[in-house]
């Protein structure tokens, strides 16, 4: 007979799949390609030839994508948990970096509190701290640009570490300068973005598997202010916290965690440091404002951010 015994059939079946992850880790290469090109200023249409030209951004934001998610999926298999490979997923490329993320799907139900946290935080401490590596390398070869004197734009914002590495590779920005963002450097940025959206302690996200592990009986409320904090920050600074908030609502909250088997145990100290280091880098990453209006000209932006990236005001840059 051909059939495989009990515990063969069981591997089998907990083998991750690799062609779907392929097929999309191909396509998602592909797009985010274009789009590091693109925000180099090669039009893809025209100059199809220089499109390897936006490799550089595409290999870090990838890097740091696959990192964050195998940061999960490793932490999955040490706890046992069934996990399948990530699945990255495409985005246009004309009009985002190319990728909305990755996910993994996981079975991962009477999880106790332990390991839910060690899965929820691997992920995002493993992007950051890739993310920082290439931020750094990034910045280290970007330009300074003088800005136009009059007129306005657009630029990214600066979250607080973003802040702090600018300074310490690049120094002091004056007024009428900005930081043309090389490519590593726009592709750590856009990490630090990404994690900080999955630290948002709120439902089934990162952030709020660390909450929950944290915080259990508190967990609901915590992520139902954490709601409201980013609807205030839609309507008073930047509009795209009104959607990711209705995003969070619809996908993440809907389901609540189920009761951790381990009843009220107590966290080691370790998984507790672990956690608090989790909701401190998403203080140090977070962004009221990812995208700045700036009136060149004036001392400060409308938002008050710090980082310009020239590439893509309105009015460019003189370079």
């Amino acid at each position: 007979m051909n059939e495989r015994p009990p515990s063969t059939q069981c591997e089998a079946k907990q083998r991750p799949k690799f062609l779907v992850p392929i097929i999309l880790f191909l396509l998602t290469a592909a797009t985010t390609i274009v789009s590091g090109a693109t925000f180099k200023g090669i039009d893809p249409f025209k100059n199809p030839s220089r499109l390897l030209e936006g490799l550089p951004f595409s290999l870090t934001l990838l890097t740091i994508i696959l990192a964050h998610e195998f940061g999960h999926f490793f932490a999955s298999q040490r706890h046992g948990v069934q996990a399948s490979l990530p699945y990255l997923i495409p985005a246009p490329p004309l009009i985002t970096p190319g990728t909305f993320g990755a996910i993994i799907k996981s079975r991962a139900q009477g999880i106790n509190k332990k390991a839910l946290l060690d899965i929820g935080a691997a992920g995002p401490l493993a992007g950051f701290i890739i993310a920082i590596a290439a931020t750094i390398i990034g910045l280290h070869l970007s330009k300074m640009a003088t800005l136009p004197k009059t007129g306005e734009g657009y630029g990214l914002g600066s979250s607080i570490i973003f802040q702090i590495l600018s300074y310490l590779v690049i120094g002091s920005v004056p007024d009428n300068q900005g930081i043309l963002l090389h490519p590593v450097a726009l592709a750590g940025w856009i990490g630090f973005f990404i994690t900080c959206t999955n630290l948002l302690p709120i439902g089934q996200l990162d952030g709020g598997h660390i909450a929950f592990a944290l915080f259990e009986r508190s967990n609901r409320a915590i992520s139902i202010t954490m709601i409201m904090f980013l609807i205030i920050l839609g309507i008073f600074i930047w509009h795209g916290w009104l959607f990711s908030a209705l995003l969070v609502t619809i996908l993440f909250v809907r389901h609540r965690h189920p009761s951790s088997p381990d009843g009220q145990a107590v966290l080691d100290w370790k998984r507790k440091f672990v956690g608090w280091l989790s909701l401190i880098v998403f203080v140090i990453i977070f962004l009221p404002s990812p995208i700045c209006h700036y009136k060149f000209g004036e001392s400060k932006t409308t938002t008050g951010c710090k980082c310009k990236m020239g590439v893509i005001h309105e009015n460019k840059a003189e370079r």
